[in-house]
């Protein structure tokens, strides 16, 4: 048995239970309380991670939901392509588990499943099963065990005040033999899940199911129905509290930014009520949103039904009503406008306002001369140059996005799939594919596999296709109807009543899928959709939202709505990271932590299969996201919002990240140039000192240079009174850090080897220091005259400040963040930059006793022979790193690296960062202090293409922090 791990067990045994202080607990070995803490820390992450790196498992839980088990699928999935098989013992206790999740669970291929009935194996009298166990073996000899109050559903692994215990042992201990022999147990009383067995279960579960209503439909979305009264929801109540204000100040225009399905059209018909107009004129682009809209205005307003009507194409009644509800097309004839009067209507109301671009929309919104006009969408942003924000002055009454409003559980929760598409002889689909290939009968059954393997929320499935072109979309249609799913194809050539048809077909059940391209990308709401199907490539971040959001909208017995996204070798695939999260940083850091972290939004959950992460993680190394047409439309959708040109600040808080500014631009200057934007003039020199503030002090990571400089600009500052600058803004203050910040802003830290992608900030220091206190440089004091300059100087400190809240101002270092080698110097005080080829692996500062180390986890196969360093985590909390080439134990370096150690008092203090590969560029993740396991040094020899051997020292390095489970999968699957 490996001596190692039974020391490690030992060890965390005597912590656990003995000295937490005295012995040092192994991380991943460690007896635990698992609890759902947040959304990074919860049951469900915990048991995903455990899924992903074990070898087999076992589950024992009495109550599945479908959420609950469908929150694994992808893991399932995966595992079944590794050989990886896992068993599930569940239970018919209380009638709790309803047939559908049997099925599910039988429709995985890799689980045995197994129901407890107790020595009589009946299920017409289930014998009370109450367990909720989770177990897990792994290759490395050990087992883990989570127990506690947890059962497989969504509310337990996600929300929920759960307490579970994990424990660690090994194989023949007698916790694990306890826990084997007590399954065992259970599982020889238990009988086989069958579809026998499931159809004699649906027939006794109809007489005696408990009669619940699922606690996620007691909200509308809409609005919240009290007494029969309709009454505004959280966020209508804030929207309609800004609305009043916005009015209340002399405004004549609002604009509305919410998601898909947060109740905008209530939200107007409450605001009207308030308003109580004389006459009110409600437009939209499409005739079947108006029936809908009318109908929840007079849910809302009341009244007789003779004061609304329709305006349009086929009705002309709504001509004299006080409520107008009309089509742009048929309001905007010249010869229809001319039937009302300027100032007919003192309240407008356009829906999906961003179509006011168009030159209909534009004739209706210059007629009529109203005393409020209120404009609502979901997708403000534009590509074509329009801004919608300009039209209402820049008045935004309120904004909820998607990932917001999804928290606040005002849309039905999404699980998404991002699945590999199909291969045909070793070929993905891409953009280039035949139509025969994306219509052959193998695709079509591995897309019907996969559909069905994820499956739907509720008894009936609802289904929308998105495809690529107008042809595959009818002979999908054709194709899945031919094997039972009754579909129809529908198009941009199909009359809007056609569509209508086809649509309440999908509601009453009598089809399954509607197979499009675009044409349902807004516009139109079929609440009951419980599958969206992605077969397409994604052309655009704002269409993957609004064909996502087509099942986001609440529904009766729709738990969630499922996504399935078919990810082929497209270019574009980066772009469904940044959908996912919103993400408009346009770094590939973030998106990339995206895919790796799968984020949560309320209960709604992100899944990618391995090989579709594969497919993303290609594609974001590939795309240039810094493309100069990319970052202007992203800076033309701030500065539209805003009505000015932007400052760097302006872009951080919700767009570009400084990152991309100070790597490709060095200056926000430079940047605002190439957006064709000539508003600031700068010297040369002006232009150093503002780049060394962006590139060097911007990007926030520590706070102490960019406090100082910004009290500078008010005047002196005494030594004293920067130490309480420090103190209030919780900075770590030591004089190393102090003498670092002297080095860092009077440039005494660069030299010319050392200065960054050749950026030069001359000699001119930006402060200077006596017995009084800090000044700013007389040099820089002259500078700040210049207004253009003064301006873009403050706002480089105000960036800075702002990307400093991401990181904790009282350590050196935040675990989880990224940082470069660069900026490790700079934060360990040294007093020179070191070049990076001069750190490599690890760099021992002799002057702090302090010893960075940077290891790439997955080297490529391209690098030099005398670096390819076999470096790995042995668990969470140790990684077992290689010396550089060429040392021996007692060389120096090594004795250095490693004195102090056996006395339990480490000479250096060492700082772990580590990155995936090389294809996340030069950042790092910092995990946090490590030090080196005692009497772990081994000298070994590596082996050179030339057959000759170097001596090269291995070691352990142990964590302080563990880390966390999804950073750990993220950083060791290859």
């Amino acid at each position: 048995m490996n001596s190692q791990l039974i020391e490690n067990i030992s060890n965390t045994v005597l912590n656990n239970f003995v000295d937490r202080d005295k012995y040092a607990a192994v991380g991943g070995l460690s007896a635990a309380l698992v609890a759902n803490e947040s959304d990074n820390t919860n049951v469900y992450r915990i048991l995903k991670n455990e899924l992903q790196t074990c070898s087999d498992f076992t589950f024992a839980v009495a109550f599945i939901t479908e959420a609950g088990l469908s929150g694994f699928s992808t893991v399932f999935q995966d595992l079944a392509k590794k050989g990886i098989k896992g068993r599930i013992l569940t239970s018919t206790y209380l009638w709790f588990n309803q047939p559908k999740v049997f099925k599910m669970l039988a429709n995985i291929p890799n689980i045995e499943v197994r129901i407890y009935t107790g020595k009589d194996h009946q299920t017409t009298q289930p014998l009370p099963f109450h367990a909720k166990g989770y177990m897990f073996s792994y290759a490395s000899g050990y087992n883990s065990a989570i127990i506690g109050s947890s059962n497989l559903t969504e509310g337990a692994i996600l929300k929920n005040f759960e307490w579970n215990l994990r424990v660690t042992s090994l194989d023949n201990a007698e916790i694990t033999k306890n826990i084997s022999e007590q399954i065992e147990n259970e599982w020889r009383k238990s009988q086989p899940l069958t579809e026998a067995w499931i159809e004699e279960y649906e027939k006794l579960y109809e007489k005696n199911r408990p009669k619940l209503v699922p606690a996620d439909l007691s909200e509308d979305p809409e609005a919240y129905q009290v007494n029969e009264q309709i009454v505004p929801n959280k966020m209508q109540k804030a929207a309609l509290d800004q609305l009043t204000e916005l009015r209340q100040s002399g405004k004549q225009k609002g604009l509305i930014i919410s998601a898909t399905g947060t109740g905008k059209t209530y939200l107007g018909a409450f605001d009207v009520r308030n308003f109580q107009p004389k006459r009110f004129l409600f437009v939209a682009h499409r005739e079947q949103i108006l029936q809908k809209s009318l109908e929840s205005f007079v849910k809302v307003i009341g009244g007789s039904s003779s004061d609304y009507g329709i305006y349009s194409g086929n009705s002309r009644d709504g001509l004299n009503k006080k409520y107008v509800f009309a089509t742009v097309q048929t309001l905007s004839k010249p010869e229809n406008l001319a039937q009302f009067s300027k100032a007919d209507f003192d309240y407008i109301l356009f829906d999906e306002a961003h179509h006011l671009g168009a030159a209909m929309h534009q004739r209706v919104f210059e007629y009529f001369t109203p005393k409020f006009c209120l404009g609502m969408t979901a997708t403000p942003e534009r590509t074509d140059n329009f801004n919608v924000y300009k039209l209402f002055n820049y008045d935004i009454a309120y904004e909820i996005r998607l990932q917001d409003a999804l928290e606040e559980n005002m849309l039905c929760p999404f699980h998404y799939y991002g699945v590999e598409d199909y291969e045909i002889n070793g070929e993905v689909i891409d953009d280039a594919t035949e139509l025969t290939r994306l219509t052959s009968e193998e695709r079509v059954n591995y897309i019907i596999r996969q559909t069905k393997y994820y499956g739907y929320s509720g008894d009936k499935l609802h289904g929308l296709i998105f495809c690529s072109r107008k042809e595959e979309a009818k002979a999908l249609a054709e194709l899945l109807t031919q094997r039972g799913y009754r579909s129809v194809a529908l198009t941009g050539e199909d009359s809007i009543a056609r569509r209508d048809e086809i649509v309440l077909q999908l509601e009453r059940g009598e089809i399954d899928y509607i197979v499009t391209v675009d044409i349902f990308n807004e516009g139109i709401d079929i609440p009951c959709v419980n599958q969206v199907v992605m077969l397409r490539n994604t052309e655009s971040s704002i269409v993957f939202i609004q064909q996502l959001g087509r099942g986001l909208r609440k529904f009766k017995d729709k738990e969630y709505v499922t996504i399935i996204d078919f990810i082929g070798n497209y270019k574009n695939n980066y772009l469904i990271p940044i959908a996912l999260t919103g993400d408009k940083t346009h770094s590939k850091d973030s998106a990339r932590d995206s895919v790796d972290l799968e984020p949560i939004y309320g209960t709604s959950m992100i899944n990618f299969t391995k090989i579709a992460k594969e497919r993303i993680y290609k594609s974001i190394s590939q795309s240039n996201l810094t493309l100069k047409k990319k970052l202007h439309d992203e800076y033309m959708n701030v500065k539209n919002k805003l009505g000015r040109i932007p400052l760097m600040c302006d872009l951080q808080r919700d767009s570009i990240d400084q990152s991309v500014i100070a790597s490709k631009y060095k200056q926000y200057n430079a940047f605002l140039l190439a957006m064709d934007e000539k508003e600031f003039t700068l010297t040369s020199f002006r232009e150093q000192l503002l780049s060394f503030v962006t590139v060097e002090l911007s990007n926030g990571l520590r706070k102490h240079e960019l406090l100082l400089l910004n009290a500078l600009l008010c005047g002196t500052v005494t030594l004293e009174q920067y130490n309480e600058i420090l103190k209030e803004a919780g900075c770590y203050i030591d004089e190393a850090v102090l003498e670092s910040v002297d080095r860092i802003l009077t440039l005494a830290f660069f030299d010319d080897k050392s200065k960054p992608n050749k950026v030069s900030y001359g000699d001119t220091a930006l402060i200077s220091r006596d017995a009084i206190g800090y000044q700013l440089s007389k040099p820089l004091q002259v500078e700040l005259q210049n207004n253009d300059f003064k301006v873009l100087f403050e706002d480089a400190i105000r960036t800075g400040l702002l990307k400093a809240e991401q990181y904790d101002p009282s350590k050196q270092f935040t675990i989880g963040k990224r940082y470069e080698r660069k900026d490790v110097c700079r934060l360990l005080n040294f007093k020179k930059r070191v070049p990076g080829q001069n750190i490599g692996g690890y760099f021992i500062d002799k002057e702090h006793n302090t010893c960075p180390i940077f290891i790439t986890y997955h080297k490529s196969e391209n690098i030099s022979e005398t670096i390819q360093y076999g470096d790995y985590f042995k668990n969470p909390s140790v990684m077992h790193m290689y010396s550089k080439n060429k040392r021996r134990i007692e060389g120096t370096e090594i004795q250095n690296l490693y004195r102090g150690v056996d006395e339990g008092k480490p000479a250096l203090a060492m700082d772990m960062f580590v990155k995936k590969s090389d294809d996340e560029g030069t950042s790092f993740i910092y995990l946090g202090p490590c030090e080196i396991m005692k009497g772990s040094l081994k000298q070994e020899f590596s082996k050179r293409k030339d057959g000759k051997e170097d001596p090269i020292v291995s070691m352990d390095l142990k964590l302080a922090t563990p880390v966390d489970a999804d950073r750990y999968y993220m950083l060791t699957e290859k």
